[in-house]
C-alpha cells in the first residue's frame, strides 16, 4: 500500500478523520526518538563533579531526555552489585527514564586470535548482559576488536560475538557492535561480521563519527552507516563542533538521518557529544536541538 492508498483507506476506517491527523500518524511511524549516551558527560563524570547515579536525573531534569545509554566505565566494579543496580533501576523508574543499553569496554577482545583469551573476553561480558537484563535494557554494546588479516578477523570476531550473542539471547538481551576503531570502523567489514554471526539478536550500533581507520585514513561515514543500518538496534549521533547555524560541522545530520530512516529505523538515536568547543551540557543541548530540527524537517 502506497502513502496515497494508506491515507484514503485510513480515512474510511476512522470515519473521516482529518487529513492532518492521518498524516501526523503516518509521519510518526517514520520518525525517531532521542536518547542520551552517558559518554557525553565523560569529563564531568571522570572529574567526580557528577556521580554516575545522578546521570538519569541530569538527563531528565536538566536536559529533558527520558531515555539513557549507560557506559560501564562509570560503574565498572558494580556489574554484579545488585543493591547498586537496584538503586540505578529505582532512580530511573522514579524519574520516568527508560534504560536502553550498556556500552561495554575493557573486558577483553572478543576477536582475539588466542582461543582462551577470546573465551575469557566472552565470559567477561556475561555479567554486563545480566546487569542489562536487570536494569530493563534491550542490549549491551560491545567491540569487535581482533588481529590478523581482513578475513581472519571476520572469522575471529564472528566466533566471539556468536558465543556472546547466544548467551545474551538466552536471557533476552541483544549483543550489538559499534564501529569503534580498527577494522570495525570499516562498514563493509563489520557488516560481514554480523552476517557471519547470523543471529537475530546480534546487530549493530552505527556511530556517525567513529569511522577513523588509521592515521588520517577515514572510511566514508555515510557509506558506513548505510552498510550498518540493516542490522541496527541503536544509533549514535556523534557530535563535535557546530557552526553559527547550529549545524554539526563534521556530519550532515540531514543526509545521515535520511540514511537512518530509509532503512525503516524508528528507534532511539543517542546523543554522544565529544566536542571541546562547548562545555558538555551545552554540546548535548546543541545536538538535541539539531536532532529535533532534523526530525521536524524530515
Amino acid at each position: 500500500m502506497d502513502r496515497r492508498d494508506f491515507i484514503k483507506t485510513t480515512a474510511i476506517l476512522t470515519g473521516g478523520a482529518s487529513l492532518g491527523s492521518i498524516l501526523s500518524c503516518a509521519d510518526n511511524k517514520m520518525s525517531f526518538k532521542i536518547s542520551l549516551a552517558e559518554w557525553s558527560l565523560n569529563r564531568t563524570l571522570f572529574s567526580g563533579k557528577l556521580d554516575h547515579l545522578d546521570f538519569c536525573r541530569v538527563a531528565k531534569k536538566d536536559l529533558g531526555i527520558n531515555a539513557v545509554e549507560y557506559v560501564n566505565q562509570f560503574f565498572f566494579d558494580k556489574a554484579e552489585d545488585r543493591s547498586y543496580l537496584k538503586e540505578m533501576k529505582d532512580r530511573a523508574k522514579d524519574l520516568g527514564v527508560i534504560n536502553l543499553l550498556i556500552m561495554c569496554d575493557g573486558e577483553g577482545d572478543l576477536g582475539s586470535p588466542d582461543q582462551n583469551q577470546r573465551k575469557k573476553a566472552v565470559e567477561n561480558h556475561y555479567k554486563w548482559a545480566e546487569a542489562a537484563k536487570f536494569l530493563g535494557c534491550h542490549s549491551i554494546r560491545v567491540n569487535a576488536k581482533s588481529e590478523g588479516s581482513y578475513d581472519e578477523q571476520i572469522s575471529l570476531a564472528a566466533d566471539g560475538l556468536r558465543n556472546l550473542t547466544e548467551y545474551g539471547a538466552s536471557i533476552g538481551i541483544n549483543t550489538i557492535v559499534e564501529n569503534h576503531g580498527g577494522l570495525s570502523s570499516n562498514g563493509k567489514w563489520l557488516a560481514s561480521v554480523i552476517e557471519k554471526v547470523d543471529h537475530p539478536q546480534c546487530g549493530t550500533l552505527p556511530d556517525f563519527g567513529n569511522f577513523k581507520l588509521e592515521g588520517d585514513n577515514w572510511y566514508d561515514r555515510y557509506l558506513g552507516v548505510k552498510e550498518l543500518m540493516p542490522y541496527a538496534k541503536a544509533v549514535s549521533a556523534k557530535s563535535n563542533d557546530f557552526n553559527s547555524d547550529g549545524e554539526e560541522t563534521n556530519t550532515d545530520y540531514y543526509k545521515m538521518m535520511n540514511i537512518v530512516l530509509s532503512e525503516g529505523y524508528s528507534g532511539y538515536v543517542g546523543i554522544e557529544y565529544e566536542g571541546r568547543s562547548l562545555d558538555e551540557m551545552s554540546g548535548i543541548r546543541a545536538t538535541k536541538k539539531l536532532l529535533e530540527k532534523v526530525r521536524r524537517s524530515l
